[in-house]
């Protein structure tokens, strides 16, 4: 049994209800641009994206794997999904430059969300729920960095 008050276990299964149902959606979109690229660097955007949908949809069994270790009901339809939410549906993204950076914006906002979760959580005897949630945003940075990348390489001059 974990040794939480009912209040710390009500606010961490909310935080990660949201996270979760995030997440969620983030690997659907990033699926969607591993499956619609269209581009000179096609192998290797399709790769990438590929990868991050794979490790988004690990992440998603351990949100919701955390959830039920704190006695929650982890959310699991597209309905109950759409409304923890708080990122927003892309339909019409035509270019690899459009995809990274909404992509980029969402883990961004993801990002936000984990510091403002943490910041929450700070009076919280909730260790676990919080090494797990700092866990979660050091995934969301370092795709964010990588994004980032692609980026600043598709902006540089040509020599």
């Amino acid at each position: 049994m974990i040794s939480l008050t009912d209040s710390e276990i009500k606010e961490s299964i909310k935080i990660l209800e949201t996270l979760l149902a995030n997440t969620y959606l983030l690997a659907l979109k990033t699926q969607n641009c591993h499956w619609n690229i269209v581009s000179p660097t096609f192998s290797m955007l399709h790769e990438f994206f590929g990868n991050q949908y794979e490790a988004l949809s690990d992440a998603n069994d351990e949100i919701a794997e955390r959830i039920r270790m704190l006695g929650g009901k982890t959310p699991a339809t597209f309905q109950e999904f759409l409304k923890l939410t708080t990122l927003k549906e892309n339909n019409n993204l035509q270019t690899a430059e459009a995809m990274i950076k909404v992509l980029l914006s969402d883990h961004e906002q993801i990002i936000s969300e984990l510091h403002a979760a943490l910041k929450a959580l700070d009076r919280s005897t909730d260790e676990g729920t919080i090494d797990f949630l700092i866990g979660r945003l050091r995934d969301h940075e370092k795709i964010s960095w990588m994004l980032r990348s692609h980026l600043t390489l598709n902006q540089q001059p040509n020599s």
